[in-house]
């Protein structure tokens, strides 16, 4: 039967938040198969070419786990809140009849040694200074001080999704194979990034809208919630990498009780 996929226009990382808006109908009956199961899961793989509607598209071959946590139905639409896992490879894919499916080989997670805090210190002083930055010129997809995991090894993981790089960047990252490797190319593909910051905002990505109603607000599309953290405690604490598009709405997540 294999594995069901999302494929998205955004790379979803280990220990990271991901909502979304549902309302393709393929998406609907993907979701309503898992609720069956005991610990509903989906992979989610970045489009390499093609959009997220229809089908049709080319995705790459490297993705993560999000283990469902939250469905909220709607009026034609469920909104979900899910969290990333493990990484895989895809194997081969599937018929996309009803939605797209695919055989996955589980990738090993990345071991934490002591020694790398100091390194995981800079990266998120690196990280969260461009961040920094990025909302001066008026779009970032993520608030600067926005909390992470106390755990290094999910912070780890965090600080590489925070990081405003895009999609093919955090690629490179997400197919790292040491958590040192991981936060060295953190640090120098986010000091790379650092002078295009004044270079026009892509459509998709959020701007944070301090004159939004009820304060620092987040706007995606129709939707405006507010949060500032993404710590791995409670699925309703998390925020997810927010993007927009005619399919898929993934904004970031509602947090607070």
């Amino acid at each position: 039967m294999g594995t069901a996929m999302f494929p998205l226009g955004a790379v979803l990382f280990p220990h990271t938040p991901l909502a979304l808006r549902i309302f393709e109908e393929r998406y609907l009956i993907m979701l309503g198969r898992l609720l069956d199961e005991d610990d509903p899961a989906f992979g989610v793989v970045l489009i390499e070419r093609g959009s997220e509607t229809g089908g049709g598209d080319q995705r790459f071959r490297l993705g993560t786990m999000a283990q469902l946590s939250h469905v909220v139905p709607q009026a034609g639409q469920m909104q979900i809140v899910a969290r990333g896992t493990e990484r895989f490879e895809i194997v081969g894919w599937l018929d996309d009849d009803p939605y797209p499916r695919a055989e996955v080989e589980a990738l090993p997670d990345l071991e934490w040694n002591d020694a790398l805090l100091p390194l995981l210190d800079e990266a998120e002083r690196i990280v969260r200074r461009v961040l920094g930055r990025a909302q001066q010129f008026g779009g970032t997809r993520w608030d600067p001080e926005v909390e992470l995991s106390e755990e290094p090894l999910p912070r780890a993981w965090q600080v590489a999704a925070i990081a405003p790089l895009g999609e093919l960047d955090q690629m490179e990252l997400l197919r790292s194979a040491t958590m040192g490797g991981l936060l060295r190319a953190t640090i120098d593909l986010t000091l790379a990034a650092e002078p295009l910051l004044g270079d026009p905002v892509p459509d998709g990505v959020i701007v944070v809208d301090d004159d939004a109603p009820g304060g620092r607000g987040l706007t995606a599309g129709s939707a405006q919630l507010s949060s500032r953290t993404v710590a791995g405690i409670s699925p309703s604490r998390y925020r997810s990498i927010a993007r927009s598009c005619s399919a898929v709405r993934a904004t970031r997540c509602v947090c607070g009780p």
